[in-house]
């Protein structure tokens, strides 16, 4: 059974159902997951919808980091990762995370590194649209 259970990029609906269940594994004490949404907020400005765009090789990026992940953590034996791309409202799930390890502790911090990692080194970036109608991109260089 490969450690990576799942590493997609989606322009449709993400599920968690489908990141919990890919994790499954009867070596696992523990499955800790992690899913970001679209806030109406951002740093104090209202946010009325926003976009993900991604590099051509954003997909294969993600599954890099996740080996690096998997190869450096403890008892780690499945993790999951789906991220989407394009337009998002308030509310819609933009990225779902999941590990699954012999023990908490060990769920708790691969999950906390893979969404941490994902969004440090994968070439994915946001645009946000605001209520007072202008937009920022964030995470482009």
């Amino acid at each position: 059974m490969e450690a990576i259970a799942l590493a997609e990029i989606r322009d449709t609906p993400l599920s968690i159902d489908e990141v919990v269940s890919a994790v499954g594994d009867d070596r696992a004490g523990g499955t800790a997951f992690f899913v970001g949404t679209v806030r109406n907020h951002d740093h104090g400005r209202g946010v009325t919808a926003l976009s993900y765009s991604a590099h051509p090789t954003a997909e294969q990026r993600m599954r890099e980091v996740m080996e690096k992940v998997v190869a450096e953590a403890r008892a780690v034996h499945r993790v999951a990762a789906l991220h989407r791309v394009g337009d998002l409202v308030v509310g819609d799930v933009a990225v779902v995370v999941a590990a699954a390890a012999s023990h908490r502790e060990e769920a708790f911090a691969a999950c906390r590194r893979l969404i941490d990692d994902i969004k440090a080194e994968v070439p994915i970036w946001k645009h946000q649209r605001f209520t007072e109608g202008d937009s920022e991109w964030v995470g482009a260089c």
